[in-house]
């Protein structure tokens, strides 16, 4: 047989052999990419099955709850808001409240006050009547308490009997009696009244709330023991002409 046949002939098989054993390779090759990518203990079954791109699904909800999120964040922002202001509005009651009460605390101190002051006026009025009221008997004993009561007004010294005792000396209990024959009486200002007083003593240590008659016995006791609280003391300490 010539060679070249034998050659082309070859050729021709060894190609159809080779194109044979070229796909067995191929096709294990994809097998064992497959199973190389497929994890251990899955399923190793195969399909010819092109994979699916996975389907997005489109909905309007997630647009709907995104804005009743919104929705609900303003609406707990805006409750909120209330909240504060209701807060502020009652802190600002109870402060006004507060103030009121107090202010209504001192009015009712200032009013209590001012009604214990008119009481206390009202209650000396009432003393300085009665004191007022207060009769004396027209005579030496009367005209003796009389006296003593001005002069315990004016803080004014004497007791009863040192004023009685003195007078006694003086004018024995006479309101009208004058000396016309002393030194005063010869210097033309004769001693007047129950305890001899000159004018110019009795005017004075006149006493104020007393009459200006040198002979009024009340208005003479008191400028006397006036005059003697001065220079003696008291009208005590008198014991003989002052």
């Amino acid at each position: 047989m010539p060679k070249n046949i034998f050659s082309r002939a070859q050729s021709r098989s060894l190609t159809r052999h080779h194109k044979i054993a070229m796909a067995g390779v191929a096709t294990l090759g994809a097998a064992a990419i497959g199973f190389s990518a497929v994890p251990s203990g899955a399923s190793t079954k195969t399909t010819t099955e092109a994979a699916q791109p996975a389907a997005v699904a489109y909905s309007n909800q997630q647009i709907k709850d995104v804005k009743a999120s919104v929705t609900d964040q303003m609406a707990g922002a805006s409750l909120k808001a209330e909240q504060i202001a209701a807060k502020k509005k009652a802190d600002a009651a109870a402060a006004a409240k507060k103030k009121a009460a107090v202010e209504a605390a001192k009015k009712k101190a200032e009013a209590a006050r001012q009604a214990k002051e008119a009481a206390s006026r009202d209650a000396k009025r009432a003393q300085a009547k009665k004191a007022a009221a207060k009769s004396y008997p027209n005579n030496l004993d009367g005209w003796i308490r009389e006296s003593l009561d001005v002069m315990k007004k004016h803080g004014i010294p004497g007791s009863y009997d040192g004023i009685k005792r003195n007078i006694i000396r003086e004018s024995s209990g006479d309101p009208k009696a004058i000396n016309n024959w002393d030194i005063n009486a010869i210097n033309g200002i004769p001693s007047k009244g129950l305890l001899q007083v000159i004018p110019p003593t009795f005017k004075h240590w006149h006493v104020p709330g007393t009459s200006w008659d040198i002979y009024d016995p009340v208005a003479n006791i008191t400028a006397a023991c006036n005059y003697a609280a001065d220079k003696y003391g008291s009208m005590d300490n008198v014991d003989s002409a002052y």
